[in-house]
């Protein structure tokens, strides 16, 4: 079982997240603000954060800034998953240490899979 952070403000999509990795069989920690989960993920490195580039205080893009400039959280695997889908957005989330960018709405078993397999290359 993995431990997964997802970092997400739109409620319904969130606890539509938390319901998916949790029947995955994964351990789920959420939290709604850029500096939440921040300090999740550096309190208690998950194994994959699944996070919103959006997110109100330090915007996902920043955190993710942080989070790979910290050594203990350098090499957690970042989804990064938004509305905005522009080639510009993208290139923004993989200049910030993204690993993988997805759009929302997003099929579920997709969006499954590519975070086990995110997850995978770090195991």
């Amino acid at each position: 079982m993995a431990t997964v952070l997802i970092g997400e403000n739109v409620p319904d999509l969130g606890q539509a997240l938390r319901l998916i990795f949790t029947r995955a069989g994964h351990e789920v920690r959420a939290t709604v603000t850029g500096d939440e989960t921040l300090r999740s993920a550096c309190a208690e490195p998950p194994d994959l954060i699944v996070m919103n580039p959006t997110l109100p205080g330090f915007d996902g893009l920043e955190v993710c800034r942080m989070l790979r400039a910290d050594p203990r959280t350098s090499r957690v695997p970042i989804l990064m998953l938004s509305v905005h889908q522009q080639p510009g957005d993208l290139a923004a989330a993989h200049a910030a240490g993204a690993d993988e960018f997805r759009g929302k709405p997003f099929d579920n078993r997709e969006l499954l899979a590519c975070a086990e397999g995110l997850m995978a290359r770090t195991a």
